[in-house]
């Protein structure tokens, strides 16, 4: 089977590899798509995300969808449509029972935060746990359920933030998690919904997906003390300096996009000055099923996604998803049956 492995910076390999046999709790997968994430591209780009390195050859991906191949113990037909939660969670802790995401000794698909690393899905075939598998309700195709974990990530920042309905609601960053916490939170009922980037591909493509209004923040200030909840995807300094003032007084700011393991330089004073509350966020927990649930009712979701490449065509897959101006999601189709 073909595997696409990142060996360092800017070094891609695509093997032939034995399909791996399961072992005990475990299913054997056929991957049918894998979405390309930041960090998938931070790995290659850079050899690390954040203080994460690469030390060992490692299969990216965590954002996948396709079938059981085999499971052992015959709960599952082989074909049966599938995603997965992507996560395996250490340890239960006192007061830590309902925060299974944020206890000590998980682990992620395609992560290099563990050692041996975390190997992930852009492989033809792999093993996961029983417990990781998620069925896909009919009518979801697998190409659109390859959106069911990064669209989790923007739920989670809205369970995290409160009711969203009838507020005015702030999506700062428009590339593939805003676009799809801008989806979230316009199902989740916004009353007006405004998204920024520093592009304008990536504001068209939020118009697709229930934008209000879009705002080039390279050409024109935020308005202030204007939104009710902010859902900051970007995490570069200067936007949230300036979601922070364009938060109205006692507004709600969700921070989804991730900060590097590096000191930030943000203007603070509106936090204070205006009582806000400001709410960290990551990856999530069962806003899995809630993602699964939500493409089902929606699915022109769907449209977020731009580029779906073969496996032969990794690197361009790469080159593509960091082209922020001309792609949404990219996707790597796996499968045979899967369509690029």
């Amino acid at each position: 089977m073909k595997a696409v492995y990142i060996k360092g910076k800017q070094d891609l390999e695509i093997a032939e590899v034995p399909v791996p046999e399961p072992g005990p709790g475990q299913v054997r997968v056929a991957v049918d798509y894998v979405g390309i994430c930041g960090s998938d591209l931070h790995y290659y780009y850079h050899g690390a995300n954040g203080t994460f390195v690469v030390r060992e050859p490692l299969i990216p991906g965590h954002e996948m969808s396709g079938h059981i191949d085999l499971d052992p113990e015959g709960e599952w037909q082989p074909g049966t449509p599938i995603t997965l939660h992507p996560a395996t969670f250490g340890p239960d802790q006192p007061g830590m029972e309902n925060l299974r995401h944020l206890r000590p000794g998980g682990s992620y698909l395609g992560s290099a935060s563990t050692w041996p690393h975390t190997q992930g899905a852009m492989a033809e075939y792999i093993l996961v746990n029983r417990d990781m598998i998620r069925l896909l309700p009919e009518g979801v195709s697998t190409r659109t359920a390859a959106l069911v974990e990064p669209l989790a990530v923007g739920l989670h920042g809205i369970n995290m933030i409160g009711d969203l309905t009838g507020a005015r609601v702030l999506v700062s960053g428009s590339g593939p998690i805003g676009l799809l916490a801008a989806f979230a939170a316009r199902q989740r009922g916004a009353g007006h919904l405004t998204c920024t980037d520093v592009l304008d591909g990536p504001l068209e493509r939020a118009r697709q997906v229930g934008a209000d209004e879009v705002i080039n923040v390279a050409n024109e200030q935020l308005p202030e003390n204007s939104y009710d909840i902010v859902l900051e995807c970007s995490a570069a300094p200067a936007a949230v300096s300036a979601c922070l003032k364009a938060a109205r007084p006692r507004g709600r700011v969700a921070q989804i996009g991730m900060f590097p393991g590096t000191p930030v330089s943000v203007e603070l004073a509106a936090l204070s000055q205006k009582e806000l509350t400001w709410v960290g966020t990551f990856r999530f927990d069962n806003e899995v099923d809630e993602a699964i649930e939500m493409i089902a009712a929606a699915p022109d979701v769907a449209k977020v996604i731009t580029h779906v490449l073969r496996v032969d065509q990794a690197l361009d897959a790469f080159s593509a998803a960091k082209d922020s101006q001309a792609s949404g999601k990219v996707l790597v189709a796996l499968s045979g049956g899967a369509q690029a």
